[in-house]
This record gives C-alpha cells, sequence and structure tokens, in this order.
C-alpha cells in the first residue's frame, strides 16, 4: 500500500459517468411512462381526540424559520392532497394559489394534536400569523368533510359583550330570546329562525330601555310595567317606532313560551317607520363612474343606471342568464341598452383576460371570488360604484317615472316594483329637484 502510494493518488469526481446497463454506444432506448393505476387513497377520520394536559403556545414564527413537524398521517395526507388537487383544478386555481395551499395543508396536518382526527378551523386560521392564506385551506378541508368549524360565530360574541353589564336575571332572559330567534322554535308556540341582521337590529334597539330599566334598579323584565314602557320611549318619530318594534318582539317571544307573565308594551301605540323620500343623484357622479376606465365599474354603473337592477340581482348575474344582448332575470327578459352590451362586452372580454381558468359563473367576480364559485360581496358593489346600488336604481325609477308621466304600471313592470312600492316615488312627482343636475 505504501508502494502503491509513492506518487500520490489521482482525483475523480463522482458520478460523471453513467453506466448504461444493456444498451451499446450510440444506441437509444425509447423510454415509456407506466400507466398511473392506483387507486384515490381513501381515509375516514377518528372519531377520538387526544386531551391536553394544559394549552401550550405554539411558536409558529420559530416553525416559519427552522421547519415544521412533517404530518403523522400519511393516509390522511394524501387523502387531503388529491382532494386539493381536484378543488384547485375545478375552480381553475394558479400553480402558486396551489403550492401555498399545499404548503399550509402540510404544516395544519404537522400540527394536529391528534393526528388522524379532523382539522379544527381554529388551528387552520391560527396560521394567518405566519402569512398562510388560511381561505383555501378551509375550502379544501370542508370540501374533504375533515374540517370541524369550532369558530364562535361573531354575532355570539357581539351578544355576549353587549348583554355583559346587565343584571343576572335580565342576561338570562335575553339569552332565551336571543336562542329562539336564531335557532327558532320546534315546540308550540313554532317559530321559524330570524336571520341574524334582524336579531341584532331588535336587540339594538330595545338596548336604551334595557339599560334604562336596569339602571333604575329593574333585575328582570318581569317587573316591567306599560308604566315603564312609556317613560322610556321617545316622544315621536323613528326613534319611537324602532324602540317600540324591538321591544314589543322581546315582550312577544318571552310571553309565548311563558318566561314573563304580561306584554307591558301591547296596549302602547309606537307608530310605524316614516318612509324615505326618495330623491335624484347628480348626473356627474353617475356619468364618471359610466365612463370609467374601469371595466368593472363601467359595466356595473351602466346596468344600474340604465336598467335599476338591485344588488342581489348584481351579485347573483350569471354568464347564461346574457344572451344576444338581453338579459334573463328570473321571469323577466330585458333587452340591455347599447351602452349597456358595450360595457359588458369589455369587461368581459377583461375578466377572460385577467382570469382565464376560473370556473366561477357569476357575471362580476373579483381577486377573491375568481377562486372559487361566490358571489362579489355587496360592499364590492357600492365600491365599484362609488354608491350604494338602491341610491343608482331610485335615480333611474324617478326619471323613468318623470319620462312616463307618473305611470305607475310602467315602473312596476320595468323595475318588478309593487304597486305600494310604486307609490312611493309618486309621491315626488312633482319635487323641483327630480331631474337633479340634468
Amino acid at each position: 500500500m505504501v508502494e502503491a502510494n509513492r506518487f500520490g493518488q489521482q482525483l475523480f469526481l463522482a458520478n460523471l459517468r453513467h453506466a448504461r446497463v444493456g444498451q451499446h454506444r450510440g444506441t437509444r432506448r425509447k423510454r415509456t411512462k407506466a400507466p398511473i393505476t392506483s387507486p384515490a387513497p381513501t381515509f375516514e377520520a377518528f372519531d377520538h381526540r387526544q386531551l391536553t394536559l394544559f394549552p401550550a403556545f405554539r411558536d409558529l414564527a420559530n416553525g416559519a424559520i427552522h421547519g415544521f413537524p412533517a404530518p403523522a398521517e400519511p393516509k390522511m395526507a394524501a387523502f387531503l392532497d388529491q382532494i386539493l388537487i381536484e378543488h384547485a383544478r375545478e375552480h381553475g386555481w394558479s400553480l402558486t394559489t396551489t403550492k401555498r395551499t399545499r404548503r399550509g395543508l402540510a404544516i395544519a396536518l404537522g400540527l394536529q394534536d391528534t393526528p388522524g382526527a379532523p382539522m379544527l378551523a381554529t388551528d387552520i386560521l391560527n396560521l394567518q400569523s405566519i402569512g398562510i392564506t388560511t381561505l383555501r385551506l378551509l375550502e379544501v378541508c370542508a370540501a374533504s368533510g375533515l374540517l370541524e368549524d369550532n369558530r364562535e360565530p361573531a354575532v355570539d360574541r357581539w351578544f355576549e359583550t353587549t348583554v355583559a353589564e346587565l343584571p343576572e336575571q335580565l342576561r338570562t332572559e335575553l339569552e332565551r330570546w336571543y336562542t329562539i330567534m336564531l335557532q327558532g322554535s320546534t315546540t308550540p308556540p313554532r317559530s321559524k329562525p330570524r336571520s341574524e341582521i334582524t336579531t341584532r337590529l331588535y336587540l339594538r334597539w330595545s338596548l336604551p330601555a334595557l339599560r334604562s330599566w336596569a339602571a333604575a334598579g329593574r333585575t328582570s323584565l318581569r317587573e316591567i310595567t306599560p308604566e315603564d314602557v312609556r317613560e322610556v320611549l321617545p316622544e315621536a318619530g323613528n326613534a319611537r317606532a324602532r324602540m317600540g318594534q324591538g321591544l314589543r318582539c322581546l315582550f312577544r317571544v318571552l310571553k309565548s313560551h311563558r318566561l314573563i307573565f304580561l306584554n307591558p308594551i301591547d296596549p302602547i301605540r309606537t307608530g310605524t317607520h316614516a318612509t324615505r323620500i326618495p330623491l335624484p343623484l347628480a348626473s356627474a357622479p353617475l356619468r364618471d363612474a359610466i365612463n370609467s376606465a374601469d371595466p368593472a365599474r363601467a359595466a356595473v354603473t351602466s346596468i344600474v343606471a340604465f336598467h335599476g337592477l338591485r344588488s342581489g340581482q348584481l351579485r347573483k348575474l350569471q354568464l347564461t342568464d346574457l344572451h344576444d344582448g338581453r338579459l334573463r332575470l328570473g321571469q323577466r327578459t330585458i333587452p340591455l341598452a347599447q351602452p349597456v352590451r358595450d360595457r359588458i362586452s369589455l369587461w368581459l372580454a377583461y375578466r377572460e383576460q385577467r382570469w382565464p381558468s376560473t370556473r366561477n359563473p357569476h357575471v362580476f367576480i373579483s381577486r377573491r371570488t375568481a377562486l372559487d364559485s361566490a358571489p362579489v360581496g355587496v360592499q364590492w358593489i357600492t365600491t365599484s360604484i362609488g354608491m350604494t346600488a338602491q341610491q343608482a336604481r331610485e335615480d333611474r325609477i324617478l326619471h323613468e317615472l318623470h319620462a312616463s308621466g307618473g305611470d305607475l304600471r310602467r315602473i312596476c313592470d320595468m323595475f318588478g316594483l309593487s304597486i305600494a312600492g310604486a307609490s312611493r316615488y309618486s309621491t315626488v312627482l312633482a319635487h323641483p329637484d327630480l331631474l337633479g343636475e340634468g
């Protein structure tokens, strides 16, 4: 060995030459891809969860630097990855969005307290602190059936905060009313669930009276008399009507479920809401919005300004509703004005160029909704127009009413109004500012 190494050794870099076993030089072997015949993975979530000894703080920022643990349940990871790929293909996700979502999914799986159990929505939302977009993660987990939505509804947090300062017995009665309003009642007296907006409004209108009674020493709604109601009711106007409507709903529900013995507001008249008089808009803002260089703003504004669509109708408008220059809206078919057709064509061309792979069937989409099938929000419509859709719609109805000489039947057919709704506009037919700036 010493003699062999007298003059040193020649060093070589490894793996520079690859031997071709069973193949002569100058010949090329034809490569074929083996067909993928493996079945799609399946997975059933565990029906148990590992109990934690004490809540521990996860330093996600440190994990983002030094790395996160790998998913502990490979079958669940493979199943969710397959669902993610199919969901991304179905909704036209870009490669970047798919890659980011897969990375977030791997991190969420590695941080599970109980590998194999459904994903907790709160654990996924915690990843926002390290820049992970969690909306698509929630979509994938929900599509796979492996999402446990343990988030507290925002309306529940609002209710608890709002009634926290009231006496305990009064809070208990309000909690019962709140539950019946949101969930309904399947036992007599039966009732259907009400919306969160309605519940919020009724409680907000009743709060001044409830706080006033609590300050006066009342600890339960059973102690309230008609005299107490009259003391807190405003004298007149919408303030009186709103408080009366809120208290009437509150006492009616509690009495029907025998939580109070007397409805103290029953013999008291509180009036109705005063109808707001619709007035026209200045023409300059509408003209600027219609002629905007933004294709979305010009298209949305032109439809409202020419044909008076509501915000909800704009949001739900689908591509199949547009055909041969006509708009199908429920049982109505609206021939679109030429300026509207031109602006919709520009928007659809921009939509195709900006989001060529989107599977969203709605006419109007945004950067967020282009990756799913949801409609745009009301705020998107308002921001695009520069005003609420209702304001532009009222302006359009007033102009049509003036042009037709007060023909209520005509505006009912054109805008889908009832006779009672149309009569609201006829009261301002002779208003001197009806045409605004003309």
